[in-house]
C-alpha cells in the first residue's frame, strides 16, 4: 500500500526547497523523472522508487482542502499550492520518508501537512542493504499492483477525489487494455467524480472490510484475489454474493433529509471558429443556484477560476490531436454542487455531456418542475440544447458517496424538456 502525505504552502516551493525535502533520505537516493517532467521520483540507488512527488499545482479555492482533507487540515485563507507525495508500501521508512518531505517544505514556507501531526524534518535512514522489487516498466507511480489484467491503486483515505495521480492511473490502464481497481477501507467515501469514473466499464471500487473481506463498494458484491484481478464471488445460481456490510450501510450512512439533484445535459453546437464552450453549464448553475461556477479543473482539486475561454482553448487543444476533453466543475460550500463534463467532436458537430449534481439540507427547498421547465426552455433558445434528465435521491449532501446501498435516483425531467433523437423515436 502506498501511503499519501500532502503539503499544502502559501508559496510555491521552488528547485531548492523541493531539493532540501528531497535530502530527507540522505545524499545516497537518485532523482528521476517521469511524464515529462510532471513527477519526480526519489529512488535507491538501483531505481527503484521509494517516493512520488507530483509537480505543485496551485489551487485557487480554499475551501477544496477541507472538501478533500477534511476539517483537521487547517483553511487556507486564499489559494495555496498543493505537493502530492506517494511513498512505496514495500519499505515502511518511505511512509516516514514522505511526511520528512512534506515537513521540511512547510517549514521553509509555511502551510499545513496531510495527514495532521506525521510532519517532521529529521533525515529518515534507510536500511543499508534494500531488496525491494523491481517496478514494471511503464506502471504509472499511483499503481501499487499490476497484473496482466488489472491495475490495483490502494488508497487509505477519508474522502477519495479524482486526482491527478488517479486520472492518469485510468487513462494508462484503460490504454493498455486493462482495468483498474482501487482498493479502500469501508471508511473511505468517493467524490462524484471518483465515482462516476469507477461507476462503467471495467474498472471497480474494492471496500477491504476487517472482518467480512473484500467487496464492490458500488455494487455489493463480494470479492476475491483469483487469477490476478478482485472477482465477485457467485451463488449457487450464479448470481453474485452482496457483502452483508453493503446493505448493512457500513461506514457513514446517509444524513436523514439530505438529498440529491441530478441534471445529465447534452448540448450539439456547430463547429465554428467563435464557439465558446460551457455555456449551458453556467446557466444551469446560476438558475438553479443563483452564481456561477466557482472553478474548474481537469482533476481534483479543482484548482482554476472559472472560465468558458480557457476551457473552450483546452476542448480546441485537444480536438486537434484528436482526443476528447474531460473537466470537472466546481461550487462554493454554501450550495454543494460539482459536475463532470466531457466534449467530443462528432458527425453531428461539438457536444458536451455534463452532468451537474447539487446537494440540498432537509429544510432546502428543491427545483420546482416550473423551474426546471424554465431551465430546459432556456437553454434550448440559447445554448442549443439537444437532452435534459433530471433525476432526485436521497444522498449525502457533500456529494460523497459511502461504500454501502443507495436509494436510486426517481426521474424529475420536465415535461418541456427536449430529448435526444433516439427518445423520440421510443416514444412513438
Amino acid at each position: 500500500m502506498t501511503k499519501d502525505v500532502i503539503a499544502l504552502t502559501p508559496t510555491m516551493p521552488d528547485p531548492a526547497t523541493l531539493l532540501a525535502g528531497l535530502y530527507a533520505g540522505g545524499p545516497d537516493l537518485t532523482i528521476n523523472t517521469l511524464a515529462d517532467g510532471a513527477v519526480f521520483q526519489l529512488c535507491t540507488p538501483d531505481g527503484i522508487p521509494l517516493l512520488s512527488v507530483e509537480t505543485p499545482h496551485l489551487v485557487y479555492h480554499p475551501h477544496e482542502a477541507r472538501r478533500l482533507l477534511g476539517a483537521q487540515v487547517p483553511l487556507p485563507e486564499g489559494p495555496f499550492w498543493w505537493t502530492e507525495a506517494r511513498a512505496t508500501g514495500t519499505l515502511p521508512e518511505a511512509e516516514r520518508l514522505a511526511a520528512s518531505f512534506a515537513g521540511r517544505l512547510t517549514s521553509v514556507l509555511g502551510g499545513a501537512v496531510w495527514p495532521p501531526d506525521v510532519a517532521h524534518t529529521d533525515v529518515v535512514p534507510l536500511p543499508s542493504s534494500l531488496t525491494l522489487p523491481p517496478v514494471p516498466d511503464g506502471q504509472p507511480p499511483a499503481v501499487d499492483i499490476h497484473t496482466d489484467r488489472v491495475s490495483v491503486v490502494v488508497q487509505d483515505r477519508p474522502v477519495i477525489a479524482l486526482t491527478t495521480w488517479l486520472s492518469n492511473a485510468l487513462a494508462e490502464t484503460a490504454a493498455q487494455g486493462r482495468a483498474l481497481q482501487l482498493v479502500t477501507p469501508p471508511t473511505s467515501r468517493l467524490t462524484f467524480p471518483a465515482r462516476a469514473a469507477l461507476a462503467f466499464g471495467p474498472h471497480r471500487w474494492v471496500v477491504h472490510h476487517p472482518e467480512t473481506g473484500y467487496y464492490d463498494g458500488l455494487r455489493g458484491a463480494r470479492l476475491h484475489w483469483n487469477d490476478g484481478a478482485f472477482t465477485e464471488e457467485h451463488g449457487p445460481d450464479g448470481t453474485p454474493c452482496v457483502a452483508e456490510p453493503f446493505t448493512a450501510a457500513v461506514g457513514a450512512p446517509t444524513p436523514a433529509g439530505e438529498r440529491q439533484l441530478a441534471l445529465s445535459l447534452r448540448t450539439v453546437h456547430p463547429a465554428t471558429a467563435d464557439l465558446v464552450l460551457g455555456g449551458a453549464l453556467e446557466a444551469a448553475w446560476q438558475h438553479l443556484t443563483g452564481a456561477p461556477p466557482a472553478g474548474w479543473g481537469t482533476a481534483e482539486p479543482v484548482s482554476l477560476p472559472w472560465s468558458k475561454r480557457e476551457l473552450t482553448d483546452l476542448a480546441r487543444t485537444r480536438a486537434q490531436k484528436g482526443a476528447p476533453t474531460f473537466f470537472i466543475t466546481l461550487g462554493t460550500p454554501g450550495r454543494p454542487a460539482i459536475a463532470t463534463t466531457r466534449i467530443v467532436h462528432t458527425p453531428a458537430g461539438i457536444e458536451e455531456h455534463a452532468t451537474l449534481v447539487l446537494g440540498y439540507r432537509p429544510d432546502d427547498t428543491v427545483p420546482a418542475d416550473t423551474t426546471l421547465s424554465e431551465l430546459a426552455q432556456h437553454l434550448t433558445a440559447r445554448h442549443n440544447l439537444a437532452a435534459m434528465f433530471v433525476t432526485q435521491r436521497p444522498a449525502r449532501r457533500d456529494l460523497t458517496a459511502g461504500p454501502h446501498s443507495e436509494h436510486p435516483p426517481a426521474p424529475l425531467t420536465p415535461r418541456s424538456a427536449p430529448c435526444s433523437a433516439a427518445d423520440a423515436a421510443s416514444q412513438q
